[in-house]
């Protein structure tokens, strides 16, 4: 039996619960833990965060589901680039009412490298508040916490789980990648799930890590660690996908299998990703236009292939804008066709005004198909 299993063999939707072992339900080895140099002892007093009330105390209990996540854009002040709580909240609210099925701070469109770890948890414990408030504590979190040292890794999760996250979403380290094989990976993936208070996601983003690009054969045996629950493919390859998502016996839109969520990493490819038995997609473009990327997943779940691949393709095109533009580009359409958004942190530029129009026009077609679904 896989390890992540723990429900019946099939789901009737998309929107069945699909439960993941707690960490307190996870079996670990005594050896590989208790003996670890990364105790969880040594990063308690690293987190400033402590309990977010009640809601803190069951947050290990929100499952993931097939479907779409946002990495949520972290909004700053014009005039002196501090965070933006109450626009952060604001933002989180109106993706839960369109329909995701989870929300990841701190990924990349969440300039988490432009975070102190102090507002890294900010950033986290006001979107759990937020949707708390509002009706949404179930929605899990999923927190990016990946980090050039197995350590930092560590306290990152510890922190995130503090803070009121549900998951951890861990880049391999890059820095010193001409001394790493597949084995200093796998070790360190290793390490981190063993050491983390929450589950962890894998996250295959090449250009973010100097080209490092983790294989089927890679995520497949890291897969099979009872706390590391599921991967993101930014790499954009959808027949390594279909190999894990296969290997893994991914929990699909019609399948509960295994509980491994085998994760796409663009919107521009959430047909293909559900076609060939993936879990559904964490992506950007979601921040502008999440409606639009919910529905595909509901017409596919319902069979409803024609109006599926419609709907792709204007969110591929507008995908392509957020990916061309990146965070500014998609903060720039945020602020025009949404009255939020601001620049990101610097070095990043200031958008002006002829560029403003440019991201403006690209996003438009994806805009109106979101305002058309209200």
């Amino acid at each position: 039996m896989s390890p992540h299993k723990t429900s019946s063999p099939m789901v009737s939707n998309f929107h069945t619960d699909v439960t993941h072992l707690s960490p307190a339900s996870i079996p670990t080895s005594p050896s590989v833990v208790a003996d670890s140099i990364y105790s969880q002892a040594q990063f308690s007093e690293s987190s400033e965060v402590t309990s977010l009330s009640s809601v803190d105390d069951i947050h290990h209990n929100r499952p993931l589901r097939p479907g779409v996540y946002v990495p949520t854009v972290t909004f700053f002040h014009s005039e002196n680039e501090n965070l933006d709580l109450e626009t952060i909240s604001k933002h989180a609210v109106r993706l839960a009412k369109a329909g995701v099925a989870g929300i990841t701070t701190q990924g990349s469109n969440g300039e988490a490298v432009h975070l102190s770890h102090h507002e890294r948890k900010q950033v986290t414990k006001v979107t759990r508040k937020a949707l708390s408030d509002e009706g949404f504590g179930s929605l899990p979190i999923i927190v990016g916490c990946g980090a050039q040292s197995t350590r930092e890794a560590i306290e990152l999760c510890h922190e995130a789980s503090a803070a009121g996250g549900d998951y951890a979403l861990i880049l391999p380290p890059s820095y010193y990648k001409a001394m790493f094989n597949s084995d200093s990976l796998i070790e360190f993936f290793h390490d981190v799930a063993d050491a983390s208070p929450i589950p962890i996601l894998i996250y295959n983003y090449p250009p973010a890590v100097g080209g490092i690009d983790l294989d089927s054969d890679v995520i497949s045996k890291l897969a099979k660690h009872p706390n590391i629950v599921g991967c993101k493919l930014t790499c954009g390859n959808t027949g390594k996908l279909a190999r894990i998502a296969a290997s893994t016996d991914a929990t699909s839109t019609s399948s509960i299998g295994s509980g491994f969520m085998c994760m796409g990493g663009s919107a521009d490819f959430t047909l293909q990703t559900l076609v060939v038995g993936g879990s559904g997609i964490i992506c950007g473009v979601g921040n502008v236009a999440p409606k639009a990327c919910v529905r595909i997943v509901e017409l596919y779940a319902s069979r409803k292939l024609a109006e599926a691949q419609k709907l792709q393709a204007v969110v591929a095109r507008g995908d392509w804008a957020a990916i061309s533009g990146g965070i500014i580009g998609t903060k720039s359409a945020l602020e025009t066709y949404y009255g939020y958004g601001g620049h990101a942190r610097r070095p990043l530029p200031r958008v002006e005004k002829q560029e403003a129009r440019r991201y403006a026009n690209a996003f438009k077609e994806l805009v109106d198909l979101e305002n058309s679904l209200d």
